[in-house]
């Protein structure tokens, strides 16, 4: 059976206010970097689905001549990039910003439609980079939801914040980030009007989902890990999502998932703070040994 209904944390508006009991009142406001921790990563696979939901980002990854950044023949490499932006984006330098934008600038330069594409698309149109950001930080509400806990508002409005540098790292100007969380969920709703995956996008993403990497598995390993995965990367999908990947759902599967990511979140509050930090902690001394020595950062 798939629900249809909204089930679960990524179903929830960002502007949600926290019960009484799960604020962390006595705290300071956690700014958004206190989400990036390496339970984070498991929400990867669904976001990358989120952002290529739109065509134009879809197609525009599907078809990129930058073999090298390529998630489906390039798995490791793509995901240190992308988790070097995210660290980059939340607590780098003004130098590690401005060098990191540069690096995906000139990769980004080549990313653009031809007369032959499906759609039309452009790497530097800030509305796809907005698309993009704006996914980043739903999944960062969501991880931290899961894994933390509940925002009050203060905490939330220091995180949503912090978010827009998520976008205005690249080309997105301030002015089009959502001025309140509220506009943001206003955003997020009339966005997913957008939102199409085909056939051709579905199956390129389904590989993502299902943790495939292209290494070859026994596939007495591979069947127990591709189910595992799918599970996590549906449980971080609101509906509309699963629905365009066909992916089923139900409150069977939503109790299995819940109970992971409990597990998980007392897990990661008992590792010391450099573990439950990692592999975000060192992206950024790797970014400075490749400004250093000159090697390509994307």
């Amino acid at each position: 059976m798939t629900v249809t209904e909204p089930v679960g944390v990524a179903e929830r508006p960002v502007l949600d206010s926290a019960p009484v009991a799960a604020t962390r009142r006595g705290t300071r406001a956690t700014p958004m970097e206190d989400g990036f921790m390496g339970s984070a990563l498991l929400a990867g696979p669904a976001n990358v689905i989120m952002q290529l939901s739109v065509p134009a980002v879809g197609y525009g990854v599907m078809e990129s001549r930058v073999e090298s950044g390529r998630v489906d023949r390039h798995p490791i490499k793509r995901a240190r990039t992308t988790f070097t932006y995210l660290a980059v984006a939340t607590h780098g330098t003004d130098e590690q910003k401005a060098a990191f934008r540069r690096a995906v600038n000139r990769a980004h330069a080549q990313v653009y439609s031809l007369d032959d594409s499906p759609v039309k698309y452009n790497a530097f149109d800030p509305e796809l980079q907005m698309w993009v950001a704006a996914c980043l930080y739903k999944g960062a509400v969501d991880v931290y939801r899961l894994f933390i806990g509940d925002m009050d508002d203060e905490t939330a409005e220091a995180h949503y914040r912090a978010g827009m540098t998520l976008g205005t790292t690249l080309q997105v100007p301030p002015e089009m980030w959502p001025e309140d969380r509220a506009a943001f969920d206003e955003y997020w709703r009339k966005s997913l009007e957008k939102v199409h995956i085909d056939d051709d996008v579905r199956n390129y993403l389904h590989g993502i989902a299902a943790g495939r990497t292209g290494l070859p598995v026994p596939r007495i390993i591979r069947r127990p890990m591709e189910k595992f995965s799918l599970l996590v990367t549906t449980g971080f999908l609101p509906q509309r999502f699963r629905d365009e990947m066909r992916y089923p759902w139900d409150s069977r599967r939503q109790q299995r998932f819940d109970r992971l990511m409990r597990t998980i979140r007392v897990t990661n509050k008992l590792l010391p703070k450099f573990v439950r930090e990692f592999p975000f902690n060192l992206l950024l001394v790797d970014l400075d040994w490749r400004m250093r020595t000159g090697r390509p950062l994307v």
